[in-house]
């Protein structure tokens, strides 16, 4: 007979239960657009609509392996983020903010 999860997780110990919390962290800190939107709990409909296009249109964006930086960013924002573009090099990392003035004057 099946137990339920919660059952489960009660008789981890502290540790297997940090090391799944640490994992869950790491998966929600990459995500593919389509599961950002679920997560955000937004519908291809509802995003569309904010974003004044079909909903074909997001279900597409969705699926797109190259972008424009324009087309992202206005993604994100739509779902009430913002978007950072950050280069990261052996020595640290820079914050790129040359598409945020470009994006400003369009």
């Amino acid at each position: 007979m099946a137990r339920p999860f919660r059952e489960l997780v009660d008789k981890m110990s502290p540790e297997s239960r940090a090391a799944v919390d640490a994992k869950v962290k790491a998966l929600l800190a990459e995500l593919p657009l389509t599961e950002l939107r679920h997560a955000r709990q937004l519908s291809q409909e509802q995003l569309a609509g904010v974003l004044h296009v079909k909903q074909a249109s997001i279900s597409k964006l969705e699926r797109r392996t190259d972008m424009y930086i324009s087309t992202l960013r206005n993604f994100i924002r739509a779902m009430g983020g913002e978007l950072e573009i950050v280069a990261r090099f052996p020595d640290g990392s820079v914050r790129i903010n040359l598409f945020e003035e470009l994006g400003e004057n369009v």
